[in-house]
């Protein structure tokens, strides 16, 4: 079973990569865009309809302004992206915001933005996948209400290509990004020329009314109409979401990886920003009307609510439709090649969580196991982990997008804001001891720049906290608090054991003198060639005291034992433990313990005869007691416990690898001999 098990994990994985050939799993620029900008790039397939979705509320006058508000929200794209250009150059080392505010702002501001960005990595999957499966269900008839078992699965496709490695799966992926890119270019393209001749046909929705919701009677007039305008700023501001990732990322660019970085960061703000600003004004000029209910919000041509079975498309199927109308294929690609390109969205964050996971468990914040490389030299729990956290919320909010997105942004804002303040009191530290004007002058211009990016961030923040927090906002920052707590305290835990085994010049005596006596005991269920193997290895250690031990839990049972030990004249004293109640694992502790008590510098070592057997369900068939006797052993101080193997015929046939089947302990003294 463990070959079929291995032949498996290398068809899905490929062979291990030894650790010397890191180097070649480095990315160059043209492969790093796709791989860590797709989250960011694939935004502006979702960002302009919450931005329109939000301002449908106020009715069909709102609509108008919403390029006002996508170039609000391209400002603040612009702004982070050049502050984050600031951020690779000053620190290369992969820690992005967490180290930025780890080094300035102190370690809890590090952890709070390590919490943040952990959470947002599983919402970007979650939401992006949650996105592409509806894409996928709205062109599929057939996987409608089927839209999170879909997710799911896709979920697990990504987890597995990101295992067989950074390289592969960016090399992988890099087709569908570039395609969108290409499509999406060509779309806007198309539509402009169209627009300027005249011959660019309505959207789909262009001859339907919205009808304003209550409260938003007077459009956006007033207070309501502000709060509105906010809430969908702070929705749109999902376009920047993924921008961190390259500055987490950073290690995994080919040399020289800090210019890599930036070039790569500044590529993905010109692409979205233009990418964002276009699409807007298409769906503004072909009149798109998106709702998050078309059939209450929405009256077609003739005034009546829209039937319970319209379909509304997304904004960017109802623009490529109006572009490449009389051209059918066009718009179909568009269609399919943005619902692909928000399922790999979720890859940026199977590359930015690992790296984060891997730095934060170096620095003692999440189990090392998640510093550990895999067979293909990803960091695989780190992988293994940000799935199953986003099947959790797939599965939790039923794939759907307008539910989760109410979660989304505001973790990815906290680590934005912090990482600004960050960067605003490194420039203070550097200008204090640079002495070159040049140096200085620089130094100067990247705190204004990192100065009104905090000014930025800050100000989205807090909007997103106003408008967003009773929509749901605050689970995610409840799964940050969680996150936070829990990091300190592995923290807390990794310090207290390192005191703990820390070894001190006054310690040493101690630590390295023998104990003055070595008391060592077999334990015997009954005379068999396992026994005997025990018996004969403890011998071997020459021990001071050596004897046997069994439990008397059967009467007739244990007198035949003494008396075949004692027919057979082996030079080991047998120990009969009264038992009753017929326990096997209380006797036992309690000779140990009173061992301990007469003599506190002696050690116990406690010889435990182990069955090794090649098939799983061997292991039911055999007593399990002296596993437990095992466990309940390691916790008592001054014990050794020395499991002697005994190889079975079904492990010797199974054994193939050389590595070794599984086991199973041979009854306890005293236990059933089956």
């Amino acid at each position: 079973m463990s070959d079929i098990a291995d032949s498996a994990k290398r068809l899905l994985l490929g062979r291990p990569m030894r650790s010397d050939t890191l180097g070649h799993t480095l990315l160059p620029k043209r492969t790093a865009l796709p791989v860590f900008a797709s989250d960011a790039l694939s935004s502006v397939a979702y960002a302009p309809d919450e931005i329109l979705l939000t301002l449908s509320l106020a009715g069909i006058t709102a609509v108008a302004v919403s390029p006002w508000v996508g170039l609000a929200v391209v400002v603040v794209l612009v702004t982070v992206v050049t502050s984050y250009r600031q951020n690779v150059r000053a620190y290369p080392s992969g820690g992005g915001d967490y180290e930025v505010a780890t080094v300035n702002l102190g370690p809890n501001a590090g952890i709070g933005v390590a919490s943040a960005l952990l959470v947002d990595y599983v919402l970007t999957v979650a939401v992006s996948i949650s996105s592409g499966a509806q894409y996928a269900a709205s062109a599929i008839p057939a996987l409608r209400g089927h839209e999170a078992l879909l997710a799911v699965v896709i979920v697990i496709f990504l987890a597995v290509m990101n295992l067989r490695g950074v390289k592969e799966s960016g090399t992988f992926f890099a087709i569908p990004v570039y395609l969108f890119m290409f499509s999406i270019g060509a779309m806007v393209l198309v539509g402009f020329l169209r627009n300027l001749t005249g011959s660019l046909a309505p959207a789909e929705s262009a001859d339907f009314t919205l009808v304003a919701q209550p409260g938003f009677d007077e459009g956006l007039t007033g207070l309501a109409g502000a709060f509105l305008l906010a809430r969908a700023f702070a929705s749109g501001c999902a376009a920047l979401t993924g921008v961190e990732a390259i500055s987490n990322g950073v290690p995994a660019f080919k040399k020289p990886k800090s210019r890599n970085a930036a070039t790569t960061l500044g590529l993905l703000g010109l692409i979205s920003a233009t990418m964002m600003m276009s699409i807007l004004f298409l769906a503004s000029a072909i009149g798109v009307h998106y709702t998050e209910d078309p059939h209450t919000q929405m009256l077609d041509a003739g005034g009546v609510p829209l039937p319970a079975d319209y379909v509304q498309h997304p904004v960017i199927s109802q623009i490529a439709q109006s572009a490449f109308s009389g051209f059918t294929p066009a718009y179909l690609f568009v269609a399919a090649i943005t619902g692909v390109i928000l399922v790999l969205a979720a890859n940026t964050a199977f590359n930015g969580f690992p790296v984060l996971g891997s730095i934060l468990a170096k620095d003692g914040y999440l189990p090392r196991q998640l510093h550990n490389r895999g067979d293909r030299l990803a960091f695989s729990n780190g992988i293994v982990t940000l799935a199953v956290g986003a099947i959790v919320l797939i599965l939790a909010f039923d794939a759907q997008v307008t539910r989760l997105i109410q979660l989304y942004i505001v973790g990815v804002f906290v680590s934005f804001t912090l990482s600004q303040l960050g960067m605003v009191k490194h420039w203070n530290r550097e200008l204090r001891t640079a002495i070159d004007p040049r140096e200085r002058a620089r130094m100067k211009r990247s705190r204004v720049v990192n100065g009104f990016g905090l000014l930025m961030t800050g100000t989205v923040l807090v909007i997103v906290l106003i408008t967003k927090f009773t929509h749901g906002a605050w689970i995610a920052i409840l799964a940050m608090a969680v996150v936070f707590v829990l990091m300190q305290g592995i923290r807390k835990h990794y310090d207290r054991v390192r005191d703990e085994l820390t070894l001190a010049v006054e310690d040493e005596g101690e630590a390295r003198a023998l104990p003055s006596r070595v008391h060592a005991i077999v334990l015997v269920s009954r005379m068999h060639k396992p026994t005997m193997r025990a018996l004969a290895y403890a011998r071997a250690s020459r021990p001071s005291v050596l004897e046997a031990v069994t439990v008397g839990v059967e009467k007739d049972e244990a007198e035949e034992l003494v008396a075949r030990w004692a027919a057979m004249d082996i030079p080991v004293p047998l120990r009969v433990l009264d038992s009753p109640f017929r326990e096997i694992t209380r006797p036992i502790l309690g000779y140990v313990r009173s061992i301990r008590r007469e003599s506190p510098r002696d050690l116990v070592v406690v010889y435990i005869p182990e069955y090794v057997v090649g098939r799983w369900w061997e292991q039911l068939l055999h007593n399990q007691s002296a596993l437990r006797l095992k466990g309940r052993l390691l916790f008592s101080p001054g014990v050794v416990v020395a499991s002697v193997p005994w190889q079975l015929q079904s492990s010797v046939a199974t054994d193939h690898d050389g590595l070794g089947p599984g086991s199973g302990s041979v009854p306890a003294p005293g236990g059933p001999t089956g």
